[in-house]
This record gives structure tokens, sequence and C-alpha cells, in this order.
């Protein structure tokens, strides 16, 4: 996990980031990414799995992995629209297609017969056994390590590749605050509810460790995600909290009427008032006496009487 090089605000504009000028400002903004904590907050929507390497003839159809081999053979077409098949082959013996519908002439000088490929994607049933269409890959030189987290896969942003945006994410990630500044809730009620802490809950949520529950993950029911969905209610709760305040604060005439239009409505209607009603109403006319706005919802349904 990354640590913290400088610490900023929450309200941190992002043009503190390297590499956002004006036109990527811009395009941050148009989905409302203008400070670090927008970036903090902008959750992946999925996640893939590059922390390990799946042996070809163990790949499953509609099931992410990734691969790594080397090119057995490069065949470029033409004959509806432009194609390109490079098949990979790995020590298992194990043989893969991957194809490309779009690409350059840079990228076919990459697979040449012999490079060793890492890629990554889900196979699909093809003409020649399982093929990955369009997959994300690299050429590997010499030895790389595989990666320590999950990679997160943010919603897209027009304008914004999905490697920029993660170099972003990473970036403001690193600006969290320490673990005491940026925690409100306490200590005690955390641990007994099981969660983690405000920060922890963010940067696992950026980057998963190799061993995450991923079925947790998608299904939205992560400690981490549980963490935030209650940072957020309690933000709305103390919202509201603070508008009723205001509103009281600013006062009202009391109502003291003597009761008899009241007696009067009672009386006309053809049917008696349930425990319920009379209740609400009790309630209603305290808080019409009081000096304060009265801030109450009154909700009912037909046939079942009052509900206060």
């Amino acid at each position: 996990m990354p640590a913290a090089a400088s610490p900023a605000r929450a309200d941190t504009r992002l043009s503190v980031l390297t590499g956002v000028g004006p036109a990527l400002r811009e395009k941050l903004a148009a989905r409302g990414l203008s400070t670090l904590q927008d970036l903090w907050l902008h959750l992946p929507r999925s996640y893939e799995d590059r922390t390990a390497v799946t042996p070809i003839r163990l790949l499953q159809p509609g099931v992410a992995a990734q691969v790594e081999g080397r090119v057995e053979a490069v065949e470029r077409g033409f004959r509806y629209r432009p194609m390109l098949r490079v098949a990979l082959s790995d020590e298992g013996r194990g043989t893969l297609m991957l194809r490309f519908f779009h690409f350059r002439a840079a990228q076919v000088a990459q697979f040449a017969v012999g490079a060793r490929i890492r890629a990554y994607g889900t196979p699909r049933p093809g003409q020649f056994g399982l093929e990955i269409v369009h997959p994300s890959y690299q050429v590997l030189g010499g030895e790389v390590a595989l990666g320590e987290t999950l990679d997160p896969v943010y919603p897209a942003i027009e304008g914004v590749g999905p490697a920029s945006l993660r170099k972003l994410v990473l970036q403001a990630l690193q600006r969290l605050p320490d673990e005491a500044t940026l925690e409100l809730l306490p200590q005690a009620l955390r641990r007994a509810l099981h969660l983690p802490s405000l920060r922890e809950a963010i940067l696992t949520l950026h980057m998963p460790p190799r061993d995450a529950d991923v079925a947790a993950l998608q299904s939205g029911l992560h400690p981490a995600q549980r963490r935030l969905a209650l940072e957020e209610l309690l933000a709305h709760q103390l919202g509201l909290r603070r508008q009723r305040l205001a509103l009281q604060a600013e006062g009202t005439r009391a109502l003291r009427g003597d009761e008899k239009l009241v007696a009067k409505l009672k009386k006309s209607l053809p049917f008696a008032l349930t425990k319920a009603q009379a209740r609400v109403y009790a309630q209603l006319r305290e808080d019409l006496r009081q000096p304060r706005p009265m801030l109450r919802l009154v909700q009912g349904d037909v046939g079942v009487g009052m509900l206060g």
C-alpha cells in the first residue's frame, strides 16, 4: 500500500497531482472529480487478478485469467476486416489464440515468433480452441514480477485512459492523511461492528490484497465497503441534523388555540379517531405550541388508521 508522500486536505484540488493540467482537469470535473477526496471515493466497479499465472490447459471459458507463454505463430488477415491472430503456448503445452480486430503495425511487430507474452482476458471457445479477444498484454523482456494486489477497474471517464486514471488515483492515495487524522468513529464502535478504519477501507477497496474475498467485493458486502456505507449514512444523518438545528434556531410564532374549532371538526367526522390518530394529533398540537418550526412528517395509509 502506498506511503503518504505529502498528506493533504480532502478538499485539495486535483491540480496538485502530476500531469493534471487544464484539459485533464476539465475532463475529470465533467465526472464530478475535482478534489482529492473525489478520487479517494471514486471506487472500482470490478477487479482483475494479475497476481498469478494460470496454465493455459486449466483455463475455463468465461473465467478471466492471466496466462504467460511464447508466440508460436502469427496470422494477419483481411478477408472481411483486418484481423490479427497470435497463437500462444506455455510450458504445459497448452495453446491459446489471441485475437485482435483493432491493431497497429507496431503491435504486429511485437508478436515475433518466440516472443514471451503475458496476457490477461476472458477466454471463450473459438475456431481453434479457446481464444481471448483483445486481451491486455505485455511483452516480457526478462523477469517481471506479478502484481501484489488485485488491479482495480474504474468507471470509464471519457478522454481518460484506464492506465492514466489508475495512476491518478494512486497519486491521490499517496496523499491520504494518517489514520488518526482521517478517522471519526470511535475504535470501540468499529471493533464492535467488525469494521476497518476509514483509511484502511479506502486503501483496501482501491488495492485489495491477493487473498481478498473477491465475491464479497463484487457483491458489495466486504467490510471495507460496509465501512464506507456507514460513513455515507453518518454524513447524511449529520447533515440532516445540522439542517434541523439551523431551522429550529430561526424560531417561529407559537400557535395556541382554544380547541373550539378542533372539537367542532372532530364532532363532524363520521368516525371516531383511532388511538394512533389521537396520539398523532396530540403530538402535532404540542409542536404547534412551541416557538420553533415543527419539522414533522405525518404518514398514513388508507384503511389502517394514521400512524406517526
